[in-house]
């Protein structure tokens, strides 16, 4: 297992062309944050754009360069505090990543199953590797696993797809649950 550490140095390597991400917690426990979460549950009005703009200026980058990510996040009605925050303040002011929801209630069984099959968090580098991400109780990350053996990227690459393809692009989810705006 890798570190946390070497998570970012892994993905520049590897990520040339294409991104995927598939994140299956309620919430994180990530340093990257900050204050943030905190702020949006005292009812502030937007997140620190000094500490978001570098992130943003790097995903820009990236997409000026062609590279393209895309993510899924599946999630369980109501939403949890930190999937609203992350919903608002993230997702939302995000025009770099493809972004899409795919609701796990009431998921067919065979969607089920492949979500399953993850185990979890995980990347898809270029469809040629795949990098694991393990957490623990907290949500706090633990480490990453590396693997780039054919079968197991056709596997991740499959559920990829899948659920890519059953997910719902979020601007549009987003617009279709208002209950969970804060300003609703």
């Amino acid at each position: 297992m890798m570190g946390v550490a070497e998570l970012r140095p892994y993905l520049d390597a590897h990520f040339t062309k294409t991104l995927c991400r598939l994140e299956a917690l309620a919430a994180y426990n990530v340093a990257s944050e900050g204050p943030d979460f905190a702020r949006y549950l005292a009812g502030e009005p937007g997140p620190t754009l000094e500490r978001r703009q570098p992130w943003l200026d790097r995903l820009s980058a990236e997409a000026s360069r062609g590279q393209g990510r895309r993510r899924v996040h599946t999630v369980t009605l109501p939403l949890s505090d930190y999937l609203k925050f992350e919903c608002e303040w993230s997702y939302a002011l995000n025009p770099y990543e493809d972004i899409r929801i795919l609701e796990l209630t009431a998921l067919r069984p065979d969607l089920q199953g492949l979500v399953d099959a993850a185990g979890g968090d995980f990347y898809l580098a270029d469809e040629e590797h795949v990098i694991r991400l393990h957490y623990n109780a907290e949500n706090q990350p633990l480490g990453v696993v590396a693997d780039s053996s054919p079968a197991v990227v056709a596997k991740y690459r499959n559920i990829a797809e899948t659920l890519w393809s059953e997910a719902e692009p979020f601007h549009q989810w987003w617009a279709a649950h208002p209950e969970f705006h804060r300003d609703h």
